[in-house]
């Protein structure tokens, strides 16, 4: 029998060591590192780290903080770009930190699917994806894409609220377009590859972006007007893990009282396979806490048996 892969995905919220961080990052670590522990995480994918500038160089000194003398300290890590490629950005950067050796990554944005045109104004994503190939135990690799898509908010200076709206839109479906692709060539490349999607997606799980990053089909079977020709393989699709659980339990975040999905866990075929079950930490959820210490979102942990 092999060991067990755990996998998360955990979205920090402006985790921050400057001088205007909302909360201080001592209150912050004092909460979020236990969340972290019970994780018993082997790859964490992160979401929302600010940068810090030292001697002219953005660096993630509070993400440093975090993880040093704890279960992740000296853990390998891949670590977003800015849109330069020359370091980390200022805020909501990416990181995956992990127990097994990674043999490569790649910080990538408007690789695969160029900016859309809308009234001749070019709609960027917000941030970049992460990418990166993992070496597991007996030397078979693992795939990660860490991502964080664009939140319906609308996008602010740019006509009336209900075209921002859709604006963002745009973008989050774009970027979900990018992160498709990217898994469809992982794929093709090596069909049996063990791969993860993992972070906010900014959807839930019946929303049109996890369609699109699973290679769902929404239509009716056998409906005339659905183009069955193009349906993707049941091999290219990815299975959202969310799914295995009861719907009492399916929620990462609350807001205006409604228990919402945004986090997830997508899986390929061959690592679904492998796949025995899903925690979502949302116990100590409580939109009603002000200047909370800890993140308005729950971590999510997947547990995988290895051949």
């Amino acid at each position: 029998m092999g060991g067990e892969l755990r996998i998360a995905t955990f979205n920090l919220e402006n985790l921050d060591d400057s001088p205007g961080a909302a909360v201080p990052l001592e209150a912050r670590l004092r909460v979020l590192r236990p969340q972290l522990e019970r994780l018993e995480a082997d790859v964490l994918c992160l979401q929302e780290i600010n940068a810090a500038r030292h001697e002219g160089r953005r660096r993630l000194t509070a993400l440093d903080r975090l993880l040093e003398d704890g279960p992740y300290a000296g853990c390998y890590r891949a670590v977003s770009l800015s849109e330069s490629g020359r370091g980390a950005a200022d805020r909501h950067n990416l990181a995956i930190v992990s127990r097994w050796p990674i043999r490569r990554w790649h910080s990538l944005r408007h690789e695969l699917v160029p900016p859309p045109e809308l009234a001749g104004v070019a709609e960027s994503w917000d941030r970049p994806l992460l990418w990166a190939e993992l070496e597991l135990p007996g030397g078979r690799p693992l795939t990660l894409l860490d991502l964080h898509l664009r939140a319906p908010r609308p996008v602010p200076a740019r006509g009336p609220w209900a075209e921002g709206r859709f604006r963002a839109a745009v973008r989050r479906l774009g970027q979900a377009l990018e992160a498709r692709l990217l898994v469809e060539q992982r794929l093709e490349a090596d069909p049996d590859a063990l791969l993860a999607v993992c972070g906010d997606c900014n959807a839930g799980p019946d929303d049109e972006t996890l369609a699109l990053l699973e290679g769902r089909e929404d239509w009716t079977a056998g409906d005339p007007a659905g183009d069955q020709a193009a349906a993707l393989p049941a091999a290219r699709r990815l299975v959202a893990l969310s799914r295995s659980l009861p719907a009492d339990r399916r929620f990462s975040l609350l807001h205006g009282g409604r228990r919402l999905l945004f986090d997830h866990i997508l899986a390929s075929r061959p690592l679904y396979g492998l796949f025995r079950a899903l925690e979502i930490h949302n116990e100590l959820l409580d939109e009603t806490a002000e200047g909370d210490a800890g993140s308005g979102h729950a971590p999510l942990v997947a547990r995988f048996q290895l051949p």
